[in-house]
């Protein structure tokens, strides 16, 4: 048996990546929306069973476990410092859902050429989320507000989590 070595920040974005998806879904579905291998997402969802978020089948999320771990333990196991301005696609505070509700002197994003966005740099929880969020809108709210739960203040934290509540514990 497989020993559990620690979450990586792809495991987050795999369980919103399953919490996404309408009907059934196989491996191979995940690996090609995320761009990330088959044997990477079986070795995920592996550590996500052994931390209790997935149930033993593989199939099944525990959100209220995943509500818990982004509440209480994201930003302590995926901390984040925004870096240098670069251009890119916003997220956290940036994303234009909360951009309605907040507003902030800089912006932040992740870095992306085909960005229209100029701000502080924020790396997303895992490289290949850029061109995912591109294709699922609500993957990219759902990890935007990760954003905030890593680096914002307490008032955006606040409506992150609340929003974060209504996609995963329905």
């Amino acid at each position: 048996m497989r020993g559990h070595n620690g979450m990586r920040p792809q495991d987050v974005v795999i369980l919103l990546e399953i919490l996404t998806i309408e009907g059934d879904w196989q491996y191979r579905d995940l690996s090609t929306a995320l761009s990330i291998s088959i044997s990477e997402i079986s070795e995920s969802l592996h550590r996500s069973y052994i931390a209790g978020l997935i149930d033993e089948a593989k199939r099944k999320v525990y959100r209220m476990s995943l509500m818990e771990f982004i509440h209480y333990g994201l930003h302590y196991v995926f901390p984040q410092v925004p870096g240098q301005t670069v251009t890119g696609i916003p997220t956290a505070h940036s994303h234009p859902f909360y951009k309605e509700h907040f507003s902030s002197e800089s912006d932040y994003v992740w870095p992306d050429n085909e960005g229209t966005t100029r701000g502080l740099m924020i790396e997303p929880l895992y490289k290949n989320v850029i061109k995912a969020v591109k294709d699922n809108e609500q993957l990219y709210k759902l990890l935007a507000s990760l954003d905030i739960i890593r680096v914002g203040k307490n008032r955006e934290k606040k409506l992150a989590l609340e929003e974060l509540r209504k996609i995963i514990l329905v």
